[in-house]
This record gives structure tokens, C-alpha cells and sequence, in this order.
């Protein structure tokens, strides 16, 4: 599924989820005749595939954010190929939440929908009404959060049993920012997480089955 997110959705999302999500623009869909040209698999992750047109979606969305943040471009082929990589990453956990069988229920999907709703300020109906507008719908945008919830239980749940706090450490951390023992052990717990996050994609990467078919032509 391609994903396409407005600015204010973006900023739900990061809020809502605790992800690196900042605000992009929407993409214009090319025509159908443009797209059937565009679409061949640019990857192959174990059994699943990554197409041409997610790739183009994809990186319509890192121009545009990084255009409004003012921030220099790499060179489009270097672009392309981080953007793929960060899809394969994405793919590969997305295969591990489907097997061990990780679901987001109804129930807490719908507290997420109505809190992003509410931080920017609209009622639910007018949350749908302007992802409308914006030519998305609120069940596509349902089942991109519910996507990436899920892909957070995933990490969670391999990534957080990895973090351990001394006492000591905690106590260090308090002493030289002047925190209370709470705020330091969360901070201290994230400060791990991602580290530990990042060496975790980079063994199930090394795992997998990837054929990058980008520069076949």
C-alpha cells in the first residue's frame, strides 16, 4: 500500500505514535498510463516485493519535506537508494509483525484516530471531511495508523526487553542533569532504546533475503 500523508496527519502521526514522522505534502497520483510504466519491482525482501511506484511515492514525500525545512538534497541516485533501504527496513519488520501475528485492535485504533483528530482541532467528522478534501479517506488513513502501530509493537516488544538501568546509572544521570529519578530513567531508557533499536535493524537487515533490483533498467 503507498502511503501518503497531509502536513497536519503528519504531525498527528509523530505525536500520536512517537515516531520520526515530520510534515510532508501530498503527491500528485500520475495518470494510470504514467504509473503501469513506472511499476517494476525494485526490490525483493524474502517473499515480498517493493515496486517502482511505492519508491517514486515514497520519495516524492522525503523532496517535498526536505524542500520545507530548507534542507540541501544528496544527489538524487544516493536519495533513492537511502529511501529504498528505509523501505526494505520497513518491509522486512512488517513480514515479522504479519508472522508473529501482531494486530492493533478496533478499539485502541479508534482512540489514536480521535486523538489526532482533536490535537488539530476538528471532531472526527471533520477530520474525514478534510482528508476529503485533501483526496484521502479516513479508512486509508485508519489503516495507516494501524500499520504503524503495529510496526511499534514490533519494536517494543524485540527492542525493549534488550534495555536495562543500573541503579547507578539512573543516579549518574540525575546528578549530572539535575532531574528527578522518573524523568531520568525514561530518558535514559530511550536513550538505549534507539541505540539498541538500530542495532536490531541492523541484524534482522543481515538476516533477510534482499535482491535490490534498482539499477536494472
Amino acid at each position: 500500500m503507498r502511503s501518503r500523508r497531509t502536513p497536519f496527519l503528519a504531525a498527528g502521526l509523530a505525536m500520536a505514535l512517537g515516531l520520526a514522522t515530520v510534515p510532508v505534502t501530498q503527491a500528485q497520483e500520475p495518470p494510470s498510463t504514467q504509473r503501469q510504466a513506472l511499476d517494476r519491482i525494485v526490490a525483493v525482501v524474502n517473499e515480498g516485493a517493493i515496486m517502482q511506484s511505492q519508491l517514486e511515492d515514497r520519495l516524492a514525500q522525503v523532496r517535498s519535506q526536505m524542500g520545507a525545512q530548507q534542507q540541501d538534497l544528496p544527489p538524487a541516485g544516493t536519495l533513492r537508494e537511502q529511501v529504498l533501504e528505509q523501505m526494505i527496513l520497513e518491509e522486512i519488520q512488517w513480514q515479522m509483525a504479519d508472522e508473529a501475528g501482531l494486530t492493533v485492535d478496533d478499539t485502541d485504533l479508534n482512540r489514536q484516530v480521535r486523538g489526532i483528530a482533536e490535537r488539530n482541532g476538528m471532531s472526527l467528522e471533520q477530520f474525514a471531511d478534510t482528508l476529503e478534501a485533501d483526496g484521502l479517506t479516513l479508512a486509508g488513513v485508519r489503516e495507516e495508523i494501524r500499520r504503524e502501530l503495529t510496526l511499534r509493537q514490533l519494536q517494543q516488544r524485540r527492542v525493549g526487553s534488550r534495555v536495562n538501568l543500573s541503579e547507578r546509572e539512573v543516579e549518574r544521570f540525575m546528578e549530572q542533569e539535575g532531574v528527578g529519578r522518573e524523568q531520568a530513567q525514561q530518558a535514559l531508557f530511550q536513550r538505549k532504546a534507539n541505540e539498541e533499536l538500530g542495532a536490531w535493524l541492523q541484524e534482522i537487515r543481515s538476516q533477510a533475503f534482499v535482491d535490490n533490483r534498482l539499477d536494472e533498467r
